[in-house]
């Protein structure tokens, strides 16, 4: 932390000491370019494409037709190995705030093999965390895009310009 603090004060002063993914990213871009990642956010060069002649657009798909593929999804990873793929992972006796470790699926199948819960509940629940993400996902471009965007459906027709 005090090493931290003395190579870039600024940067240690908006970084919680427990975060370590941020401290870690922020290192790397210090070690990589010289310049502090404070230095880099700040300096946003013209952007590529005006905002107010640009056109959003955001594929959605029907939210029942999500919910069937994320599904499918997580049962198509379970038939490719990822019971194993966590036996691996727990055997490697990680830190359980490691990124790796908080994956989706991992903690829900971890607590089947550790006997915290049954298979069909971790799986339901494992399947119920990707339906959150996925609507977070959306939730946040509608944030960050505004009312100016436009909503794209698979199977909705073509996109006529105004």
């Amino acid at each position: 932390s005090s090493a931290r603090t003395m190579r870039w004060p600024s940067v240690a002063m908006q970084l919680r000491p427990t975060d370590g993914q941020r401290i870690v990213r922020a290192l790397e871009v210090l070690d990589a370019s010289g310049r502090s990642i404070l230095d880099w956010q700040a300096s946003r060069g013209q952007p590529l494409i005006d905002r107010d002649s640009a056109r959003f657009l955001v594929i959605e798909p029907d939210r029942g037709q999500l919910v069937a593929r994320i599904e499918a999804r997580f049962d198509q990873m379970l038939d490719k190995g990822a019971l194993d793929e966590v036996r691996q992972l727990m055997a490697l006796d990680l830190a359980p705030d490691l990124p790796a470790m908080k994956a989706i699926g991992v903690r829900e199948l971890r607590s089947a093999l550790t006997g915290q819960m049954s298979f069909p509940e971790a799986i339901e629940r494992a399947k119920a965390a990707t339906r959150q993400y996925a609507k977070r996902q959306a939730t946040w471009f509608r944030h960050q895009l505004g009312a100016g965007w436009q909503r794209l459906c698979p199977g909705d027709g073509p996109i006529i310009p105004d």
